[in-house]
């Protein structure tokens, strides 16, 4: 039986020149585990959203959307609650109550079940979900994977017919991101229940999947199998097949094989039967921190840091000590709700420490002026790209940001042009910043805090809701900031864009950093805060820690 049957489907936000679908035809079989993918503002969200008329943008559409062969506008609103479960990229903006056996309760009253069933659904959601450990916690103190686990229980305890998922891991750390999709293929196998879910990485996605939609420019261009689909993507050339699972990226950039890997599992068969009766000459290129940046002067230095939110609370962060140097480009990974956000936030000074002291290029964090700490100084991208914008459009945000400059009005507006072209917003401009996607508000938000210039960049979750091909084009911006003198520190679930570009690389865990090192020696010894391609390949070179280390890995062997 379908789940979902879409037909002709266009729409047009208001006052937008471009249509966000075109002509978007789909059937969704019951019981199918599907993905959407595609580049930032390719129209994955706007479509996800049409799958449940709450939910549904305001603007023009056309074509129609069944339901279980039902029209979907027509459905009834409690059918509509309790059948079709919606969960979004930040886990927070969907909880209401202050306590967790509340949140799991919460669907079920609304929709006016008598006490005796709610205890029981409760019951067997935190049971089946793992939730009965912390039952009774306030949600303020869950981590961010727990946070959408629970979101993910209170939708199921109301037994829906299909779920939506819109980017759900965005904002979890890898494990707890393979813990959260885990679940999700637990309940789509065992329940029966139909999953619709739209992401960037599928690196953990794409071999659970049994279909993917690929978008581009409000089109469908692609739905097959997750390898029929990386097949097709890498025939007409497509940017999405970068952010096709590494082991299939692996075998069609070294021998274009007919049957390619999908799984780790599958790659590191596929590698070792091509490498077989082979010796390797692959020797790993120097780091990139080298000499030249261990020569640079300090320009971030936390020494013994201590902080905690409220004078009787857990400290957060705990004897924290950390040097970056001018020009360095560090990424801090770990896991949620460990301290990586608010050791930025220290950094920076929105935070004070009650013990240990923070330096700025050789100064007192804490004693330098606002207008001087933020003035050509520091630049933050906080994880909500939302908390920048204050105006109605793209263009009067961005303007606003030099509202104040003595700048003339021809190089203000050239500024502004510049930002656009940077962030390849021009066409949003006129846009409001509510109405762009996730990426785009991501990349808005980075364009209004580089038209400050600053020259420490500290950067929170700045490549969540980032298309595989933008990313690249956000690495080529922050090489070229970082060759200019800028130090950037980035806070990242994104391992395989740390391990690509960073200089040094952290592991923040329990308030302060456990390690750092050199880019290369980090990875090469983790097991699980490592690429998909070390796993790959690692027990043929440790050394290789990107997808392009593997195939030149493969092409030196003889």
């Amino acid at each position: 039986m379908e789940a979902y049957r879409i037909e002709h489907v266009n729409f047009t936000y208001p006052e937008a020149d471009e249509q966000a679908l075109k002509d978007v035809t789909l059937i969704i079989e019951s019981g199918e585990f599907v993905t959407v993918c595609g580049r930032s503002g390719s129209g994955k969200s706007t479509l996800l959203r049409h799958l449940k008329p709450v939910h549904t943008p305001h603007g023009k559409r056309t074509g129609d959307i069944f339901f279980f062969q039902e029209p979907l506008e027509k459905l009834d609103p409690r059918r509509q609650v309790s059948e079709i479960g919606f969960v979004f990229q930040n886990p927070d903006n969907q909880l209401v109550t202050e306590k967790v056996w509340h949140e799991l309760a919460f669907g079920l009253e609304s929709l006016g079940y008598d006490q005796q069933a709610i205890r029981l659904r409760v019951a067997e959601m935190a049971s089946y979900f793992g939730i009965h450990t912390w039952f009774h916690q306030k949600v303020t103190d869950l981590s961010g994977g727990q946070k959408q686990i629970l979101n993910l229980a209170s939708i199921m305890a109301m037994q829906p017919a299909a779920l939506v998922l819109d980017e759900p891991t965005s904002q979890l750390d890898p494990i707890a991101a393979a813990n959260f999709l885990d679940t999700l293929k637990k309940i789509n196998r065992e329940l029966g229940v139909t999953i619709i879910l739209s992401e960037h990485r599928l690196e953990e996605v794409a071999p659970i999947s049994d279909r993917l939609f690929v978008m581009d420019e409000g089109r469908l261009i692609a739905d097959g199998t997750p390898r029929e689909v990386g097949v097709r993507l890498n025939q007409i050339n497509h940017p999405m097949f970068w952010a096709m699972p590494t082991a299939l990226r692996l075998a069609k950039g070294v021998e274009d094989a007919a049957d390619c890997p999908l799984t780790i599992n599958e790659g590191r068969r596929w590698i070792d039967h091509y490498m077989k009766d082979k010796q390797h000459h692959y020797t790993a290129p120097a780091g990139q921190e080298g000499d030249a940046l261990e020569s640079n002067k300090p320009v971030i230095e936390l020494k013994e840091v201590w902080f905690r939110y409220e004078k009787k609370s857990t400290d957060i962060i705990k004897d924290l000590s950390l040097t970056i140097r001018q020009g360095e480009f560090c990424c801090i990974v770990g896991g949620n709700g460990v301290g990586k956000s608010t050791a930025l936030s220290v950094i920076s000074g929105l935070n004070t420490p009650y013990r240990g002291r923070v330096f700025l290029h050789g100064k007192e964090a804490r004693k330098i002026p606002v207008k001087e700490r933020f003035t050509n100084n520091l630049g933050i991208l906080p994880q909500d790209p939302k908390s920048l914008f204050l105006k109605k459009t793209v263009e009067l945000d961005l303007r606003e940001m030099i509202a104040e400059s003595r700048m003339s009005e021809e190089e203000r507006e050239r500024r502004i042009r510049d930002a656009l072209a940077l962030a390849e917003l021009e066409d949003k401009r006129s846009m409001h910043p509510y109405d762009l996607s996730g990426g785009e508000q991501q990349r808005a938000a980075l364009a209004k805090v580089l038209l400050l210039e600053p020259q420490i960049l500290l950067l929170d979750e700045p490549t969540k809701g980032l298309d595989a091909f933008y990313k690249e084009k956000f690495a080529e911006m922050l090489l070229k900031l970082k060759q200019q003198g800028v130090t950037i520190v980035m806070v990242s679930h994104d391992i395989e864009f740390c391990a690509k570009f960073a200089d040094t690389c952290a592991l923040f865990f329990d308030g302060s950093i456990v390690t750092k090192n050199e880019t290369r020696m980090f990875f090469a010894g983790n097991s699980f805060y490592t690429t998909a391609a070390n796993r790959i390949a690692r027990h043929i070179c440790q050394e290789v820690v990107t997808t392009e280390d593997v195939i030149e890995l493969c092409r030196t062997s003889s």
